[in-house]
């Protein structure tokens, strides 16, 4: 699991000639394999360099840099009836059995369309599914928007790819963002996009006892699911109430868990995250950064995210530390908790538009945040992790989770006017779990700021006499010159 590609050229047969431009950027950190197909021919190579791309004429086709995560994992390509099929990402329990019953019984029922949109309306995990037949591509996304997904096009070329550099590299300078749970079908002739699956409001729990209940279920199935499998993951961890919620629900799933603690000197939260740690009982590794770092490491981020603006940089360089110090740890798996805030309502702005428009404005803020997770917390974490060759998993981004908190009330989420700490029904569902109450009724404070990096960077820019933005954006033009 790394990266994926697919070109359709417009013109002619050179399909698989584009693709290697984009193999060699989305290969930048190193892989076990690189895959390419059309529909008439395969290969798999350790090395880019061997894949005999001269051999293969077609208009369309697929890509694969494939990084192996757990031991028994392998590519998931395959060709059946002039069409060539390719998976990436992580599927849980049940799904699994059931992705390799689709790539074996079920190619012959359906077209490259049909299946991928079953897949879509049929799995929970993150994943892009593509089909390559005789000039049409054929594209879906997972219906969370976990994994990252991005298409665009020129008068030559139409291309998909799960990171924007890659499509910027081939001369297609404009690349949109797939909606979660969507199908793209692409040919000479343009392309059109299909809503399959997303999240549903459904009728709410009745009473808070029935929430918590119900919470309590879908936290502990998710975990399970995010974790089968495994011994050991690391957390990347706060001390706030999310990322304890996390550590604690992985050590219920017997697994050996390590806390990863990133943030800039003399921070007062890593006290907190230490109190949180102990309280905990688990390892606990603290990484500490300077003003210095955080310059040092700006080109190596936006490289990452491929966006400069400043709040998803701010969040970026925590995640990207945080990564980075698993890697070293020799851990593979990194979980997060990502997503709470936006589906439980924990972000101050929530309260403050409660309490100035009242609680439909809040609310829709909140539905608005739940539709852009992709966008603006999914794809920019996944590219850092993935930078490291980590892979992120996010317990509270389930589907089923998912739904539950759209159907919860907002007095569920928050209570009223003067609800300083907001996520009513997480808090507690997190003490009926046995969360220590220290940590579960602690104050919420957003990463860029708990860290220092949000201030760090505003620094970093005034030296240069420029806002933030503008600082970001000339350093990012530098970082990508193609």
């Amino acid at each position: 699991m790394k990266a994926v590609a697919a070109v359709l050229d417009k013109k002619g047969e050179n399909a698989p000639r584009k693709l290697v431009p984009m193999l060699d950027v989305l290969g930048y950190r190193g892989a076990d394999a690189f895959c390419i197909a059309t529909p008439s021919n395969a290969a798999i190579e350790a090395y880019l360099e061997k894949l005999q791309v001269q051999e293969f004429k077609s208009s369309t086709t697929l890509g694969h840099v494939f990084l192996k995560v757990l031991a028994e994992e392998k590519p998931k390509l395959a060709q059946f009836k002039n069409s060539a099929f390719l998976f990436d990402g992580r599927l849980y329990k049940p799904h699994i059995e059931s992705l390799d019953a689709l790539f074996s019984e079920k190619f012959q029922a359906y077209n490259a369309s049909a299946l991928i949109e079953e897949a879509i309306k049929n799995f929970d995990g993150f994943f892009a599914f593509l089909a390559a037949e005789n000039e049409r591509l054929v594209v879906g996304r997972d219906a969370l928007g976990l994994y990252p997904v991005y298409y665009g096009e020129n008068s030559e070329l139409f291309a998909a790819a799960s990171e924007c550099k890659a499509l910027w590299r081939i001369g297609i300078t404009e690349a949109k963002s797939l909606p979660p749970g969507h199908l793209l079908i692409a040919d000479r002739k343009g392309f059109k996009t299909k809503l399959v699956k997303t999240p549903q409001r459904l009728v709410g729990p009745v009473s808070e006892d029935d929430a918590v209940e119900r919470l309590r279920e879908l936290l502990l199935r998710s975990m399970a699911e995010r974790t089968a499998g495994l011994n050991k993951v690391a957390v990347a961890f706060s001390g706030g109430l999310d990322s304890s919620l996390i550590a604690f629900l992985a050590k219920k799933a017997d697994l050996e868990v390590h806390l990863i603690h990133v943030s800039l000197e003399n921070q007062r939260e890593t006290l907190q995250a230490e109190e949180a740690a102990s309280l905990l009982d688990l390892p606990f590794h603290k990484f500490l950064y300077r003003a210095e770092n955080v310059e040092q490491v700006l080109p190596k981020v936006l490289w990452c995210i491929e966006d400069p603006d400043p709040i998803k940089t701010s969040i970026a360089i925590p995640v990207f530390w945080a990564a980075e110090r698993a890697a070293e740890l020799s851990f593979k798996i990194l979980l997060a908790g990502q997503g709470a805030d936006e589906l439980f309502g924990g972000y101050r702005r929530y309260l403050n538009l409660y309490t100035r428009f009242g609680g439909s404005a809040a609310e829709k803020a909140m539905m608005s945040d739940i539709a852009k997770m992709h966008e603006q917390n999914f794809e920019r974490d996944f590219k850092a992790c993935s930078f490291h060759n980590i892979e992120l998993r996010l317990p509270f981004a389930s589907y089923s989770l998912v739904e539950f908190a759209l159907s919860l009330p907002l007095n569920f989420k928050i209570v009223s006017k003067n609800d300083a700490l907001r996520k009513l029904m997480l808090r507690k569902t997190a003490e009926k779990l046995g969360l220590p109450k220290q940590i579960v009724y602690k104050p919420k404070k957003a990463v860029q700021y708990a860290t220092g990096v949000d201030k760090a960077l505003k620094k970093l820019a005034k030296r240069q006499n420029l806002p933030v933005r503008q600082y970001l954006q000339r350093i990012f033009k530098n970082v990508y010159c193609f």
